[in-house]
């Protein structure tokens, strides 16, 4: 069974909550329930940079925007990989890695307009020229605006864990989304994801092999036997905030990654 062509339109669950898409194909997909946005200002110079530099370097995901993104044209090159950096946060990670991928298209997407906006300031002060950002909810964003095949890989770094028994249906990792993953990445794609959370590890642990258009690798831990086996950089470069919060309270830092078949 595959996600349909044209799926229902997506619908609004109230002020400031994203469209969701209704896929209707017996898999299970993440449901934001009563979603509020957090709240979070941006300084004067945020503001700026903003205005300034996100037209050209940042689409927000509207219920208008359904066709897949011209990435040649938005990153003004061509034939260029691309990878999609799921729930990027304040993109600490994101600009830490970019440097290293000149030769990659590198899209971050974040639902909190204060965290794009950390990340556009590190883009434009860095000169990080390869880095391009959706406002938006990532499931979404990968079903609206990536055509099938498109992608190099997809990255989901410390995602929130939803820790809660009546939250779990709210955690990204589940069979509907891998599902959809491994519909954009071309075969050959890399998903890679890493949490510190043990109940969300466990809860990965069970959907290892749930979507049989990829193929589970675990992690190489020899960082030799992943550059040969894995065509996309793994190393995250920087401990991020949330990572070294778990650190500090001795968390086991679990990391995954799948292959396209």
């Amino acid at each position: 069974m595959s996600i349909p062509d044209n799926p229902p339109a997506p619908r609004s669950g109230g002020r400031g909550r994203p469209l969701q898409t209704e896929f209707n194909d017996g898999r299970d997909y993440p449901r934001l329930g009563s979603f509020s946005f957090r709240r979070g200002t941006l300084t004067g110079n945020q503001e700026n940079l903003w205005e300034d530099n996100w037209p050209s370097l940042g689409i927000e995901l509207t219920d208008d925007l359904t066709d897949p993104i011209d990435l040649d044209d938005w990153f003004d090159r061509t034939g260029y990989d691309t990878i999609v950096e799921v729930g990027s946060g304040t993109g600490t990670s994101t600009a830490a890695m970019a440097p290293l991928e000149e030769d990659t298209n590198i899209v971050a997407v974040e639902i909190y307009r204060p965290g794009l906006a950390k990340l556009l300031g590190a883009v434009v002060r860095g000169g990080i020229g390869n880095v391009r950002m959706v406002k938006g909810d990532g499931v979404e964003v990968l079903q609206r605006l990536f055509a099938p095949g498109s992608l190099a890989g997809v990255r989901i770094y410390f995602p929130d864990p939803w820790p809660k028994a009546r939250h779990h249906k709210r955690r990204i990792i589940q069979t509907g989304t891998l599902h959809l993953i491994a519909s954009r990445l071309r075969p050959g794609g890399i998903l890679h994801v890493a949490t510190d959370h043990a109940d969300y590890a466990e809860w990965i642990d069970e959907l290892v092999e749930a979507e049989p258009d990829l193929e589970y690798l675990g992690w190489p831990e020899d960082e030799a036997e992943r550059n040969r086996t894995v065509p996309v950089l793994t190393d995250r470069q920087i401990i991020t905030k949330f990572e070294g919060k778990g650190l500090d309270k001795d968390h086991t830092i679990r990391e995954y990654l799948w292959r396209r078949r």
